[in-house]
């Protein structure tokens, strides 16, 4: 039977970035999802602010559940994706070139503004698009709401593909695996090497001028809690 391997990762308030943990089940099962999520929170996860992956059905459920608080950001790159399935290959590029202008704007203001543009502008060729943009326009614009140094490493689940290509080619050398055991002793190996590499970098993947900044915009909100050392901004799952 075949079954995902799905990581989480994070970035922790001091800007670096952790392995956050993995399991193996089915990726669009709510239960699996809210099983995988409720395991990082009993391992001492909390304070998450945003949550970056895939649209996996009862994923989004499971967020809201179990990471109450947290928005969710979908992965901008899988819904292009989507997006272009959608239209004739001859207008991919051009339809491709108009969505990214959405991600190119310098404030929160003007990606919520170009979303419109550019959805009514494309509606008119493409129906379909249109819809798509405007159903998942808080989905995929969730980036805006938090620093923009950070906008290129929170809009999409990008930063792991890297760990994913390694744990599908370690997986591949074996092929067929007897068990799920198995499936994670060799990619939970993967990961504690990706994790110690981490560790020991001397580069923050978020600086701490730009961590400074968010905590700036909750000091600016009232009802925001204290947010301890082991609490988390970003959680990305794929």
């Amino acid at each position: 039977m075949s079954k995902a391997i799905v990581v989480a990762t994070g970035v922790a308030a001091d800007g670096n970035r952790e392995v956050l943990g993995l399991a193996v089940g089915d990726s669009e099962d709510k239960a699996f999802w809210t099983s995988f999520l409720r395991s990082l929170r009993a391992r001492g996860l909390g304070g998450v602010r945003l949550v970056i992956s895939d649209a996996h059905e009862g994923l989004r459920q499971s967020i809201e559940k179990v990471m109450l608080g947290a928005a969710w950001q979908r992965c901008r790159v899988h819904f292009l994706r989507n997006v272009l399935a959608k239209v004739p290959k001859g207008s991919a590029e051009m339809v491709a070139a108009a969505v990214r202008t959405i991600f190119a704007q310098p404030d929160a203001a003007a990606v919520a503004e170009q979303l419109e543009v550019i959805a009514e502008k494309l509606g008119r060729q493409f129906p379909a698009v249109e819809a798509m943009l405007r159903d998942a326009a808080v989905d995929i614009t969730s980036f805006a709401a938090f620093p923009t140094a950070h906008w290129r490493k929170i809009w999409s689940t990008n930063p792991l593909e890297r760990v994913n290509k390694e744990i599908k080619r370690r997986t591949n050398v074996v092929g067929i695996f007897p068990n799920e055991a198995g499936v994670l002793r060799l990619a939970g190996a993967v990961l504690l090497e990706v994790h110690d590499e981490w560790a020991v970098t001397d580069r923050r993947y978020l600086s701490e001028a730009s961590m400074a900044k968010l905590y700036e915009i909750d000091n600016d909100e009232p009802d925001t809690k204290e947010v301890g050392p082991r609490t988390n901004e970003l959680l990305a799952a794929s």
